[in-house]
């Protein structure tokens, strides 16, 4: 069973500085048909213009991922942590018991281009944590990557919540499977290109949440890139 969230139905916010998209309800934007989907919480396709960006601002108990999709973000926090988020890279952070940071455009003539992603831990009150890692040669095309996992089993970033976060490379009318298996869920969020998820034609900007299917089976329809959450 696949419900699809179409990239234009998303909630849609702008700013002078901010043009961002919300998969699920999220801030001033509420749809009570996609509060999140089983622990992933959030889906933000943020566009930010240059040299602006979000002050410091807190955040607790969650587990929040930075997906680069084009430009740089530059990240500063209360950890003293202080980097540029360029393309190719993901930032993981689990705000625990509490984090304090800001996310600035790095530039001061091109757009960023980033996804906000946000996952319920599996427990609260952990030590906060902060991970950025390259991961673009972790995927070869045609298959897919694994980019987090809970306690960090087999992926490059550790995170706290029963969730795996896979990253994918199709080529033309390349495909891959998935299995599920029985009571696991997963969520295809395309970050780029036209592709068949389970025969359903998806485009940039489109995401799905899968249920009660034993594989996930996608075909690029032409080169395509794609985050896969599996989740229980």
């Amino acid at each position: 069973m696949l419900k699809i969230r179409k990239s234009e139905e998303r909630g849609h916010v702008q700013f002078t500085w901010l043009d961002t998209r919300h998969s699920f309800s999220f801030g001033s934007y509420y749809d009570p048909s996609f509060m999140g989907f089983r622990n992933l919480r959030v889906i933000n396709e943020d566009k930010i213009a240059p040299g602006r960006g979000f002050p410091t601002h807190g955040h607790q108990d969650m587990e929040i991922i930075t997906y680069m999709i084009s430009g740089a973000l530059e990240h500063k926090d209360s950890m003293g942590n202080c980097d540029v988020i360029r393309l190719g890279e993901i930032q993981h952070m689990s705000a625990g018991t509490g984090i304090r940071h800001s996310e600035y455009n790095a530039s001061d003539s091109a757009e960023a281009h980033v996804l906000q992603i946000w996952i319920e831990p599996g427990k609260n009150g952990i030590v906060p944590e902060y991970t950025q890692k390259f991961v673009r040669d972790v995927v070869k095309p045609g298959k897919l990557g694994l980019l987090s996992s809970p306690e960090g089993k087999g992926g490059v970033l550790t995170m706290h919540a029963d969730a795996l976060l896979y990253m994918g490379n199709l080529f033309d009318n390349q495909e891959i499977e998935h299995p599920l298996e029985v009571k696991k869920h997963a969520w295809v969020q395309i970050v780029s290109g036209e592709l068949l998820l389970n025969g359903t034609k998806l485009q940039a900007g489109d995401g799905a949440a899968v249920s009660e299917e034993s594989v996930v089976k996608i075909r690029s329809s032409r080169s395509s890139e794609f985050l896969l959450f599996e989740l229980n």
